[in-house]
């Protein structure tokens, strides 16, 4: 753990002063559906992802047994039966009433809920939790109820509801209602767009986009984090006795093995739990690890990094509040843990289709962004910086030709300094600072995986389009080394003082070049 700063009162450094109260969190991805299994046995049946794959064949095997809203296949409910199995002894010994479950309300996500919630309210009349809807008895009948269901209409997975892109409107609130009546719970209703009379997906006018789905992701980040924190105050304001510092271990405590996570505690926790789908899982998931700023991806362009998670895969968090998060563990299996579940684990690997997330190389194409030094967003800074420090301070290697340029005096004065960034997506792969009072190019760097592409050259038109716009320059000065000469002549800078010049590929012996605009 890092050390606090050295003015920093000593006591401030001792962590068992502070109090931070927390909820426990859990993102569980559905049962196999039974698109799932069509999918996989389609890429089995025609050879997905070998040069014999047959397109034809895999698509109209597709088309013919895809659902817009499927349920669960054979093995898919037993995956839900053992989900439950495990979830009901957790909850009851381990966290307190009502456990909250936000719950996708497409069908493979309501059915693999289904059978945990029978067990955890199967004490529970059906009077009782008909009257879940009845304003006047709403927190007597909360406190009797072992599960607060909350049907939310932005967590359905990417793409939507469709058929050969025909939209679908999915299920209404009646007949999610029907759909849990065994549970005896009565859910409440968000994020329906065309209302709880309609179906989720009603308002749907297509298949829905990867840049609609990212949207989408931050609106549901959005509305648990508000959630969460609504959870917390009212927690502090109430002295809830379930909301407390898990890190504190009570005398009456001291026997719980921690990892035990069907023991009886002491104390039971407040505990949230999202059933969801695994690829809007993950984009929920980057904006929990990352907030706002890295979370999305530049258009057109699939993730480059992603979580993945088996069926019924479950990813355990504390929320401290504030849209802080602490990832515990992610995409465990407790309960097909034995070697006879093996057949049951599925959905997780490679052979899932989980490769369809990273993008192709023809598809990180390269965008330029111009900010003064003042101006650059803490993460393009950031990877700037690593860059300049891993990459500036080296001596040239014979293919990295851009590491050549001097690195310049920490003390100059940037104010009148601009820097040119090149990035695929958020990645930063190469940079340069520009004066626009002196024309003196400083710290060019382009990431050594970047050099096959047109990254270098790049980044020096950049340089130039932006420096013939300034009234003071009339040419660029660059002071390099032997390793990148060849590509500022290649974009037009001719040697002044080769005095010191050295064939030596690894010479760091500087070369003054310019550049007339």
């Amino acid at each position: 753990m890092a050390s606090q700063h050295k003015d920093t009162d000593k006591t401030d450094n001792i962590g068992e002063k502070h109090v931070r109260r927390s909820i426990s969190l859990r993102f569980i991805r559905h049962s196999e559906s039974q698109n799932n299994q069509v999918y996989r046995d389609a890429r089995r049946i025609y050879k997905g992802g070998t040069p014999d794959f047959d397109l034809h064949g895999w698509t109209n095997y597709v088309d013919e047994r895809r659902r817009a809203d499927p349920g669960l296949s054979s093995t898919g409910d037993i995956q839900a039966q053992k989900l439950a199995r495990y979830l009901e002894p957790h909850l009851k010994n381990q966290a307190s009433s009502p456990v909250c479950f936000i719950v996708s309300p497409m069908r493979r996500t309501l059915l693999t809920i289904l059978p945990t919630l029978e067990a955890l309210n199967k004490n529970v009349s059906s009077s009782s939790s008909n009257n879940n809807n009845n304003n006047n008895n709403k927190h007597a009948d909360k406190a009797a109820d072992a599960c607060h269901v909350i049907i939310n209409g932005f967590y359905f997975e990417s793409e939507g509801c469709h058929t050969r892109e025909r939209v679908e409107p999915g299920m209404n609130a009646a007949q999610i209602n029907a759909l849990l009546s065994p549970a005896n719970t009565h859910p409440t209703f968000v994020g329906f767009q065309s209302g709880i009379e309609r179906g989720w997906y009603a308002h749907g006018t297509g298949p829905e986009t990867r840049a609609e789905s990212e949207e989408r992701a931050a609106k549901f980040y959005l509305w648990l984090v508000e959630f969460l924190d609504e959870q917390l105050h009212t927690a502090e304001e109430e002295n809830a006795h379930d909301v407390f510092d898990a890190g504190v271990t009570l005398p009456e405590e001291e026997n719980e093995i921690d990892h035990d996570r069907l023991g009886v505690r002491t104390r039971r926790r407040r505990t949230t739990i999202c059933v969801g789908h695994g690829d809007f899982m993950s984009l929920v998931l980057k904006r929990i690890v990352a907030g706002f700023g890295h979370a999305v991806e530049e258009e057109g362009v699939p993730h480059r990094s992603a979580f993945v998670h088996y069926n019924t895969g479950i990813t355990e968090l504390e929320y401290f509040g504030n849209g802080r998060f602490l990832i515990m563990s992610s995409n465990q299996l407790p309960h097909l843990s034995s070697p006879d579940d093996a057949n049951y684990v599925t959905g997780g690997s490679l052979k899932d289709g989980w490769g369809y997330l990273m993008p192709s190389e023809n598809l990180l194409d390269a965008e330029v962004s111009i900010a003064y030094a003042d101006e650059i967003q803490p993460h393009v800074k950031e990877q700037t910086e690593a860059m300049r420090s891993l990459y500036l301070s080296k001596k040239i290697d014979s293919d990295l030709p851009l590491d050549d340029t001097v690195k310049s005096n920490v003390d100059r004065d940037t104010s009148n300094e601009v820097t040119i960034v090149v990035k695929r997506g958020l990645q930063v792969v190469g940079c340069a600072s520009l004066d626009e009072k002196t024309g003196v190019l400083h710290d060019v760097v382009v990431r050594p995986s970047a050099r096959r592409s047109q990254v270098g050259e790049s980044l020096i038109e950049a340089v130039m389009k932006h420096a013939k716009h300034s009234k003071d320059i009339d040419k660029l000065v660059v002071q390099a080394n032997a390793g990148g000469k060849d590509l500022f002549e290649k974009m037009g800078f001719t040697t002044v003082d080769d005095s010191e010049e050295n064939d030596d590929e690894y010479s760091s012996e500087i070369i003054r070049m310019e550049c007339k605009l």
